[in-house]
């Protein structure tokens, strides 16, 4: 989540009274991301955090979005969704965050994919055009976010699936905590269940095990992509939401 907040070079990220806060510069709430840096106790705790998010991001004159990983409240599931609501956030999407410790074999024939990393002004322009469409999201914002250069360097690393020299699908790795982690996979509407995004997702991991022996992955899952990710080896081992100012 960093990465939005180096992305656009106008913005900023702190930790503030239990709250990760990712300003990404820019005013779509989606990219600029609340999150609980530990686990929330009780209600007036939940409340303060989200105050405390609320007056960091009124000060940014931006919307914003709140990412919950539920077992961090888990004293306040009952009463959560409705402290979100009188903070005026809105439930956006949930996903389930799944782990596999190995992949399975693929079970059919997947398409040859060329993998090529983000790392120059063509990959960036198309892995921002591909998310615009893959996630209903301005063109304009997307390349504020994705086209430049600096917020690549770091840890988030951004590939782009190429078939006969078009860009189809998209994915991205980060690698922590003894595990590679998959965000940002999509493919464009027209190419979709041809097998575009696992055989670049399989592509990305199996680089990233070479280079570092990990074969732990995990990721948050949508649900055009649940089954997918059940036949490739993910098992469910937590919940996320998305909260909308």
């Amino acid at each position: 989540m960093p990465f939005f907040g180096l992305a656009s070079g106008h913005g900023s990220v702190s930790e503030q009274d239990g709250m990760l806060l990712i300003d990404s510069g820019v005013n779509y709430g989606v990219f600029n991301i609340a999150m609980f840096a530990g686990a929330v106790g009780d209600e007036d705790a939940l409340r303060r955090r989200l105050a405390t998010a609320g007056q960091f991001y009124e000060q940014q004159k931006t919307r914003w979005s709140l990412w919950v990983c539920d077992d961090l409240i888990t004293p306040l599931r009952n009463r959560a969704g409705a402290i979100f609501a009188e903070k005026g956030l809105r439930r956006l999407t949930e996903a389930p965050g799944m782990l596999a410790e190995r992949l399975r074999p693929p079970d059919r024939l997947l398409p040859e994919v060329e993998c090529r990393a983000v790392a120059d002004a063509a990959t960036r322009a198309d892995f921002a055009h591909a998310t615009s469409l893959n996630f209903d999201i301005p063109f304009g914002t997307c390349k504020l976010v994705y086209g430049g250069e600096e917020a690549w360097r770091h840890a988030y690393h951004g590939f782009v699936g190429y078939w006969r020299g078009i860009p189809v699908t998209t994915t991205a790795a980060v690698v922590a905590a003894g595990a590679i982690g998959i965000y940002s996979v999509g493919t464009l509407q027209h190419h979709r269940r041809k097998g575009y995004a696992e055989a670049l997702v399989r592509q990305v991991i199996a680089h990233y095990r070479r280079e570092t022996g990990i074969e732990r992955t995990v990721l948050q899952a949508t649900r055009a992509g649940y089954d997918m990710y059940r036949k490739m080896g993910y098992r469910d081992v937590g919940h996320f939401s998305v909260y909308m100012t």
